[in-house]
């Protein structure tokens, strides 16, 4: 069977990897290969690492001293050097598609000397060895994204990607029992009340000790350019799983929500797969269950009723918050979802947050 799909490899191999193997099989010193080069020790370590060029003198040097012809030399070299133009090329356009200022902004990635050093900054932040493996390695985000993202929001697969990476490290370095449902479900009674809680250097540190207990890594990472994305959730190993938010409104009710919306996959779908919101999700089974699973435990049914009747009052819906034991925002929150507010009513009572720089 044969194709007449060219191979292009992720890699460039120089032409000092044949000449090594070949030193290597004969027992053939650096100084030795030098000498029969009729050249330096320093040229002939140049040449092993790709850093010189093979002219045809050199072929002919290198056809007397290892074998192989003038020709074979000349073109391994000039393979060498085409794969490098195109793997640079691959490199420029795969870094275009990374929120690297943002990235550098928000100290994800350490400042670089040189452009050149960005990709391999990168692939490092990623945890992968090429652009090739990166493309695999986030293929279900890349498919997502270009499903979900209509052409007037611009939303690029890339910059998710970063954004749930670093949610995936700053998680490593919190310490969480085994994932326990039970447990989980049990916390989220507490942690409803911490949407009273009006500072997040406070709520936060509480919310992630809770989720910790239950096997929860709770990260809050500021959203890149690119990245639309309001919440993730995935499992990381059967014994911790991973909540990701972005604080992307900075209001409360959308914070909450969009936790609580989380904390209903984990719990509903368990470890069915990885969910991604924020980007125009289409309305799938699952995306509606966590959304009325987030609505019901933030205003439980018994106050349903109470909550649509409400009147266009601010002192209402804060005496209606305090009786349910949530904060007014979420109050203001649903009722705009549910149509009994517009959009621009009450939204006072919501509490705004800022990015610390």
């Amino acid at each position: 069977m044969t194709s007449s799909q060219e191979f292009r490899p992720e890699w460039a191999s120089a032409p000092g990897d044949t000449i090594t193997d070949i030193l290597a099989e004969r027992n053939i010193s650096l100084k030795e290969f030098a000498r029969r080069l009729e050249d330096t020790p320093e040229h002939a370590k140049d040449l092993l690492q790709g850093r010189a060029t093979i002219t045809i003198g050199l072929a002919r040097r290198l056809q007397e001293a290892l074998g192989g012809s003038v020709e074979f030399w000349m073109a391994r070299d000039f393979q060498y050097r085409q794969d490098i133009t195109r793997l640079h090329v691959t490199d420029e356009e795969w870094l275009n598609e990374l929120p690297v200022g943002d990235m550098i902004k928000f100290g994800w990635l350490k400042p670089v000397p040189h452009p050149s050093d960005e990709a391999a900054a990168c692939l490092r932040f990623f945890g992968v060895a090429s652009v090739a493996a990166w493309r695999q390695a986030y293929a279900n985000v890349q498919e997502m994204v270009a499903f979900r993202t209509s052409p007037s929001f611009d939303s690029r697969p890339a910059a998710v990607a970063a954004w749930l990476r670093q949610g995936e490290i700053q998680s490593e370095a919190i310490e969480c029992s085994p994932w326990h449902p039970r447990l989980f479900s049990d916390a989220l009674s507490r942690i409803r009340s911490l949407t009273r809680e009006k500072d997040p250097g406070r709520f936060i540190p509480e919310l992630r000790k809770l989720c910790a207990a239950a096997g929860v890594a709770v990260t809050v990472i500021r959203a890149p350019n690119g990245c639309r994305a309001s919440g993730a959730t995935r499992f990381l190993s059967p014994r911790k799983a991973l909540l990701l938010l972005s604080f992307r409104y900075l209001s409360d009710d959308q914070f909450w929500f969009s936790f609580f919306h989380e904390a209903g996959h984990l719990l509903l779908h368990g470890e069915k797969g990885f969910f991604l919101e924020g980007i125009e999700a289409p309305a799938t089974k699952e995306e509606q269950e966590a959304n009325d699973f987030a609505a019901r435990t933030l205003v439980p049914p018994q106050f349903q009723y109470a909550l649509l009747s409400l009147p266009v009052d601010g002192r209402e819906v804060i005496r209606f918050a305090r009786r349910v034991g949530i904060s007014p925002g979420i109050v203001v929150g649903q009722l705009q979802h549910y149509r009994r507010l517009t959009h621009r009513q009450l939204n006072s009572l919501k509490r705004r947050f800022k990015w610390e720089d």
